[in-house]
């Protein structure tokens, strides 16, 4: 069970960090760019070259795409703009990309957050664990982070310092490693953070569930279902959505799980209380389940849920019925990442090996930045 735990996350993390297209990435860029004016930063670009992994709209509608061992690329609408380590980024991987209150613009990083205030990057200062790791706060205008997912807890920025946070030991830790005691990964490590309609932040784990912190307790939910997948191993709580009727969604690779929250004074202090609602899947002809594998979970303008899969396309869920919308490009299958909704309730898909796609109204098709 210990080998079958290190191939999954093996394998994941090949998935995740596979660069295709990319190897003469810097040669192209050299041959295709167009100088901004000297007071300026990044280079104009007339493509982006691989596949992103991460989408993001600023305040400005301004999309802002991260490719793998590339930086980041701002497209307003008719500019596409480069930006790597050679602008100031701390690293070319990026995990994750958000905004401020100001309208600067974030870059999560193994190596470090990146803030572009729109003229230059500053690489945040970090306050380590050793002196910061129970700086928990929960104050309207902070940012959260990942920083990687082998770390102990999350990063918090006040708008001066980021603080490296560590959870409190949830009793699940212990029922891990008894089962898996010489496993190289943390437990704890981050994979998704979610902030609620009450300003509360969810975390989902690598392997110990979902923890939530509401500016006053630290709370933890684990369901065996939730988190495992079956014949073994743990692929983390890749996304988190709270719906119109107040049910937190969660999605790991092989299951979609709905909760509604109970009273936070009741039972074991540590522990999330809630009322558990069936994960989603589709009923095939022999009346079974089946549960497709699911990355990535987003809210449509209705109120109904759009869930992405890694190889299996995207399922709506209308509170009625599960419609599927295969993702292909001819012959290919197309691999995703995530689904991502903009400003304007657009759907967008991240891919592993096509770029991204665009919801036009009855299916996704491939879109050029």
């Amino acid at each position: 069970m210990v080998m079958k735990f290190h191939i999954i996350h093996l394998i994941y993390f090949l998935i995740l960090f596979s660069s295709c297209n990319i190897q003469n990435t810097s040669s192209n860029l050299e041959d295709t760019k167009i100088q901004n004016s000297s007071s300026e930063i990044g280079t104009f670009v007339p493509k982006i070259n691989g596949n992103p992994n991460v989408i993001f709209q600023d305040s400005k509608n301004n999309y802002w795409l991260a490719v793998k061992e590339q930086g980041a690329y701002k497209y307003d609408g008719e500019n596409l703009v480069f930006y790597s380590k050679k602008d100031g980024l701390s690293s070319n991987d990026i995990l994750g990309i958000q905004e401020d209150n100001f309208g600067s613009i974030y870059f999560d990083s193994f190596e470090g957050v990146s803030k572009f205030d729109g003229q230059k990057f500053t690489t945040l200062e970090l306050i380590p664990s050793d002196s910061s790791k129970n700086e928990w706060k929960l104050e309207p205008n902070d940012l959260w982070f990942r920083m990687g997912w082998n770390e102990n807890g999350p990063f918090r920025y006040d708008g001066k310092f980021l603080y490296e946070l560590e959870f409190p030991k949830t009793e699940q830790e212990d029922i891990f490693y008894a089962r898996y005691p010489n496993v190289s990964f943390n437990p704890y490590g981050v994979y998704s953070i979610y902030q609620d309609s009450k300003g509360f932040l969810w975390f989902g784990t690598s392997s110990l569930g979902v923890c939530r912190y509401d500016g006053k307790s630290i709370r933890w939910l684990y369901e065996e279902e939730m988190t495992m997948i079956p014949g073994g191993g743990a692929l983390g709580i890749r996304s988190t959505l709270e719906d119109k009727d107040g049910y937190f969604w969660f999605t790991n690779t092989r299951y979609c799980y709905g909760i509604l929250p109970g009273d936070p004074e009741s039972g074991k202090a540590s522990r999330i209380h809630y009322k558990k609602k069936n994960g989603l899947g589709y009923i095939k002809e022999n009346n079974e389940i089946d549960y497709p594998y699911f990355m990535s979970i987003a809210e449509g303008n209705n109120g109904d849920l759009w869930m992405a899969t890694y190889d299996d396309g995207v399922w709506q869920n209308n509170g009625e019925k599960l419609i599927h919308y295969p993702i292909r490009n001819g012959d290919k299958t197309i691999l995703i990442f995530s689904i991502y909704k903009d400003k304007q309730g657009m759907l967008w898909l991240v891919t592993n090996n096509d770029g991204i796609y665009k919801y036009n109204g009855t299916g996704f098709e491939k879109y050029e930045f």
